[in-house]
């Protein structure tokens, strides 16, 4: 059944009308019922130029603070497309024909709390002992986040994590202190409403600063740097591989993490040992080989390969924990597999729907970045969607 749906939404399109990609994921991932919990309907989800709704966006909390994040949207007046609402939220004024009835949260300014960090996606305040991660409906591609959000995108981003969190529990510990509003400190009850199903409450831990990236499969960057090089990272990799091509093994290449409007650098795990030491260097590198592997396993099981992926860590008085996200569609390449054909770009449940509607505009990749047209932002919020859904097994309740 789930072979019939993907098959019929990758020949449909957008335009697909709405009664008919309903009822294909009314059977495919309901198994005979559609959940009406889920925050954002399937009715909406579905709705590809059919209704005349629009996609909201918001701030949360006070509108008086600065956030001082140049990528962040700013102002509040309707000459940069938002308007202010009496309750201080900012929302995306402009119309989207047909796009889901759904306000995206793109940042937080909850004023007697300390901002910490403001990331491309997560906003992080300081809690005593611990951190609040808050995942916000944001989106970035090429280092710079976009105009436009994905409504619920934060939301399916922190309950995958938890599903993986937990699943990988038994290879690594991780940061994850409470993920239920009820068990955070009460100080931050008042914003509830924007934190829940977003926000998880973790440890502080010292962040190595690199990216722990595991591929199984020639994409991305390692493609390009196959093609011109014979090697992906400075791994040696057999010749005569075609785009998308499965790695005889998995291969670990690491990578420093970026700064503001930086990229991340490839680096050898050499270097990676210089830069955290060497024993650091080698517990990354297997932990990180061990999470891909069993997660790639469970990914296939349930329709999904996981063509490459990146594992954050920190360490914190009991070790090593896994930290940030684990294995959501921003952090990974999730290709279908019963639509797996190499030599070619894969149909995937990531943003790599995004990164080719901006490819397909030419946009330049400096800022100021565009605004994502409505049936890209409900197909992008679509795949994620059912990336959940097939592997975590359960419907997103939020």
């Amino acid at each position: 059944m789930v072979k019939s749906f993907l098959l019929t939404c990758a020949r449909s399109g957008v335009k697909s009308r709405a009664s008919s990609v309903k009822v294909r994921l009314h059977t495919a991932l309901t198994k005979g019922r559609v959940n009406r919990t889920i925050g954002f309907q399937l009715d909406s989800i579905v709705s590809f130029g059919t209704s005349p709704h629009h996609v909201k966006s918001r701030r949360a909390g006070d509108p008086g603070t600065d956030c001082s994040d140049p990528r962040a949207p700013s102002g509040n007046s309707r000459d940069d497309g938002y308007a202010k609402a009496e309750d201080g939220s900012r929302h995306d004024a402009r119309p989207r024909e047909g796009s889901v009835d759904l306000k995206a949260l793109l940042e937080t300014d909850f004023r007697n709390l300390t901002l910490v960090a403001r990331g491309k996606v997560r906003d992080i305040y300081a809690l005593g002992e611990y951190l609040l991660m808050v995942a916000t409906d944001r989106v970035s591609a090429f280092d710079h986040v976009l105009a436009t959000g994905i409504p619920g995108k934060g939301m399916i981003l922190t309950q995958l994590s938890l599903f993986w969190f937990d699943f990988l529990k038994d290879i690594v510990p991780n940061h994850l202190v409470a993920s239920n509003v009820k068990e955070f400190p009460e100080e931050v009850w008042k914003y509830r409403k924007d934190l829940k199903d977003r926000t998880m409450l973790v440890t502080r831990a010292q962040m190595y600063p690199v990216e722990c990236v595991v591929r199984g499969y020639l994409a991305g960057s390692g493609w390009k740097d196959y093609v011109a090089t014979g090697t992906v990272c400075g791994i040696k990799i057999e010749p005569g591989l075609r785009e998308g091509d499965r790695l005889s093994r998995p291969i670990f290449t690491p990578a420093t993490k970026s700064f503001r409007g930086t990229h991340d650098e490839n680096v050898t795990f050499d270097q990676m040992g210089t830069l955290i030491g060497g024993e650091a260097a080698e517990k990354l590198r297997d932990l990180s080989l061990a999470l891909y592997n069993k997660a790639a396993a469970h990914a296939e099981s349930r329709g999904i390969l996981l063509a490459d992926t990146k594992f954050e860590f920190g360490s914190t008085s009991m070790g090593v924990v896994l930290a940030d996200e684990a294995l959501t569609p921003d952090s990974s390449r999730f290709w279908v597999k019963e639509l797996y054909s190499p030599g070619r770009s894969q149909a995937s449940f990531d943003k790599q729907y995004v990164r080719d509607y901006l490819e397909s505009i030419h946009w330049n990749k400096l800022a100021p970045a565009p605004s994502l047209p409505e049936n890209v932002v409900n197909r992008t919020q679509q795949k994620y969607l059912d990336a959940y859904r097939l592997l975590s097994g359960r419907p997103l309740a939020v």
